[in-house]
């Protein structure tokens, strides 16, 4: 058995055992979650809210922009609070000095230590045991908790609604005056948080941990790290460090590269370019535009962080709150690259077999447009969604549905999946008789089709939560969109197609590059796949995810340490012929990609990775500094740089503003960097360490974040955000000057 035949074995023993993994926890995550409750009583059987009531709730959350609107169990944005961080300390507030006014005619604060901890005590037994009936459905609640649930409606009440009194804290939260326009609504949207709250401190039957893993860290309600969660972040630990120590082994013995003679001249000067090739340089005009937008949208949500009504004295949020500008932001990013992505594709497809199958242009165009459709027509059902125009079920449908990165109606979801699924097809048809012809390309093709086929398959896992899912459910099938969609088979495309181009190239030999994207995509997905649990720690999930999660994601990390060397190899190679500077920046912003594959995805990944360090920082802003560097740094700078690989083979003899993407390669760069290092990771850090001291619901308080030295850390942002925007301007404008000036190309 040769040695790729067993590299084929080894992926789909990988692929079957991982996702068998994912799918048995995945049912126990179903049996498991927090239940949602008939009916929530009082002592003397009154209702105080209802399920239905809960679960409308959750989907007027959703409405509203749900995680984009702070957060829930740590997931979402990160202006406003963790509503349920935020109502657990104010709801164990106000029970403490209803104890203490009725004990001692006093408040809490008041007390001298021994009193507070007898009442801590009692505060704990309250809130911690569970009274949730599975033979009646219900859930008790004490009279002092009916008073504290009443008290919380009224405060969040006047904070969505328009009280007055509430102006300055809506403000520090980016939060419109009547977000939440009536009375009924907001009801059920207190529900909502209230199970939300209930399921982060009421212990598991049989058990001393609450649903959410004791997450958040509050101190006054006993909410504290447990000893599994501090197992296993050592596992993860000593199993990172052993395992880079087996794969820096592995590397030294594998011994050096090979070294293939570049050829004389370009070999894709001899490749034809067929009319449906030449259509993909449309997709790269809108991946232009949507960068710009993104951008801009950008902006305007991190000027949020200090003006939250407005931008510069404009009452901005009335027509463009902060809940639609992020959005539109994080999802544009996923458009825009994806398309990049998926223009590569189209590209490469027919490139390999010279020719266009029958209506191979007529469907490049008929996706283009579907994109098109799709990505107008989701924004506007999002705005119209949080701005309260629709109502539950249209709104599910074709507005907002309140998850991040996976915000778009149900509708444009579907419409997506399709348009995935064309693509699919157009990929597969062009390269059916070269498969049949057994190439020496035909491994490497295989797995391009595998990664195709994994990136229109698994997109589907967002249709599998509806309406009305239970929220631990709903976020174990986002993650499969996020995490195995964008972090997963994107990734497994990405390594394929770099390793393709640098074949067409003649830089690589086909079976060694087969070789290649086979050992790196087994050990990417033998962590990646059951990686996903590392989302899910504190989500409403079994302590087995935990460790899972714990234990795999510290093997994502393994690779992205000889990341270095991957790109100075990539350095190297554009050195080997003269004809290959003409590919000088495609190749280096493959480089960067390794570069932030490295920092981005690696450092700032794994530093928010080991449950103990999660347990504190989730949903601090440690989460957007690797989001910003990884999804950017990584799968931007490698949309990039597949678009201007592309783009180099379209415009062979045309000379390029080599000025101009200096330019934007340093600006994209240092600017990405100035935003990570100068604002994101400080402040990221100062509130660690809040989190640590204080709580959660401290971490992420107006009172912090308004904090006058926090202001001045926000607005160093800027510093960072400028030099970026430039990369982005004067990318978009190389594109546009080489594509307009070069039509006859």
């Amino acid at each position: 058995m040769n040695r790729e035949h067993k590299l084929w074995i080894g992926f789909a023993l990988v692929m079957l055992l991982s996702f068998g993994v994912l799918g048995y926890y995945g049912y126990e995550i179903y049996q498991e979650s927090p239940p949602v409750p008939v009916k929530i009583v009082t002592t003397g059987g009154e209702v105080v809210f209802t399920g239905e009531e809960i679960k409308d709730g959750q989907n007027i959350w959703q409405s509203m922009g749900g995680q984009e609107v702070g957060s829930v169990w740590g997931h979402g944005a990160y202006v406003a609070p963790d509503w349920t961080a935020d109502w657990l300390h104010r709801e164990a507030l106000f029970i403490l000095n209803l104890y203490a006014g009725n004990d001692q005619s006093t408040t809490y604060d008041a007390l001298n230590p021994e009193q507070q901890a007898a009442l801590k005590v009692r505060l704990q037994k309250e809130l911690r045991t569970n009274t949730y009936d599975p033979v009646s459905g219900t859930i008790t609640i004490s009279g002092e908790r009916v008073q504290a649930v009443e008290h919380l409606s009224m405060y969040y009440k006047g904070l969505f609604t328009d009280d007055p009194g509430f102006d300055k804290l809506r403000s520090d939260y980016a939060i419109p005056k009547n977000s939440i326009r009536d009375e009924a609504r907001m009801h059920k949207m207190n529900a909502f948080f209230f199970w939300a709250t209930w399921a982060t401190v009421t212990e598991r039957p049989g058990s001393t941990i609450s649903y959410t893993h004791n997450w958040p860290a509050d101190e006054l309600v006993g909410n504290k790290p447990t000893s599994d969660l501090l197992a296993w972040s050592g596992v993860s630990i000593i199993l990172l460090i052993l395992c880079i120590g087996i794969m820096v082994f592995y590397h030294v013995k594998s011994g050096a590269d090979e070294n293939v003679p570049p050829p004389a001249e370009d070999p894709l000067l001899k490749q034809g370019i067929t009319p449906s090739m030449r259509l993909v340089r449309k997709y790269f005009w809108i991946v232009s535009l949507l960068m710009v937008l993104q951008m801009l949208l950008g902006i305007v949500t991190a000027h949020y962080g200090v003006e939250g009504d407005g931008l510069y004295g404009i009452p901005l949020d009335r027509i463009l709150p902060y809940a639609v500008s992020r959005t539109w932001h994080t999802q544009l990013a996923i458009f825009w690259i994806a398309t990049a992505w998926l223009a590569t594709g189209l590209y490469i497809a027919p490139a390999v077999s010279g020719k266009d199958p029958k209506y191979q242009k007529f469907g490049v165009n008929f996706l283009f447009i579907a994109l098109l459709i799709i990505v107008l027509g989701s924004m506007t059902g999002q705005w119209l969604g949080v701005m309260q125009k629709l109502n539950l079920i249209d709104n599910f449908w074709f507005g907002h549905q309140g998850y991040e990165y996976v915000d778009l109606g149900r509708f444009w979801q579907i419409f997506l999946l399709v348009g995935l699924f064309v693509w699919l097809a157009l990929m597969v048809r062009p390269l059916i008789p070269v498969l049949k012809a057994k190439t020496p390309e035909k491994n490497l093709i295989v797995m391009f089709l595998v990664s195709c086929t994994a990136i229109a398959t698994f997109y589907a896992a967002g249709l599998m939560w509806g309406r009305q899912t239970n929220l631990a459910i709903a976020e174990y099938w986002r993650w499969w969109v996020v995490h195995l969609w964008v972090e997963g088979f994107f990734e497994v495309f990405a390594t394929v197609v770099i390793a393709f181009l640098f074949v067409r190239l003649g830089l690589l030999k086909t079976k060694t590059a087969t070789l290649s994207v086979l050992l790196a995509t087994i050990i990417f997905m033998s962590g990646g796949i059951i990686g996903t649990f590392h989302h899910l720690y504190f989500t409403g999930t079994p302590t087995m995810v935990m460790a899972l999660g714990a234990t795999f994601s510290a093997l994502e990390v393994v690779p992205l340490t000889l990341i270095g060397y991957e790109a100075w190899h990539n350095y190297k190679l554009s050195k080997t012929a003269k004809w290959l500077e003409d590919y000088k920046w495609p190749i280096y912003f493959m480089i960067a990609v390794a570069f932030w594959n490295f920092l981005g995805a690696g450092i700032f990944g794994f530093i928010i990775n080991p449950p103990i360090a999660l347990y504190y920082v989730q949903g601090l802003n440690t989460t957007p500094l690797h989001g910003h560097t990884a999804l950017f740094g990584v799968y931007g700078m490698l949309g990039i740089g597949l678009m201007l690989f592309v783009l180099r083979s379209l415009y062979r003899d045309v000379k390029w503003n080599e000025k101009l993407l200096k330019i934007s390669f340093w600006s994209l760069n240092i600017g990405l960097l100035g935003m990570a290092l100068l604002s994101l990771l400080p402040i990221g850090i100062w509130q660690a360490v809040e989190s640590i001291e204080h709580g959660m619901w401290y971490a992420r308080s107006s009172e912090l974040m308004q904090h006058p030295t926090m202001i001045v850390l926000k607005w160093l942002r800027s510093i960072g955000d400028i030099i970026f925007g430039i990369g982005i301007v004067t990318t978009c404008w190389f594109v546009f000057q080489l594509t307009f000036k070069n039509k006859k190309q």
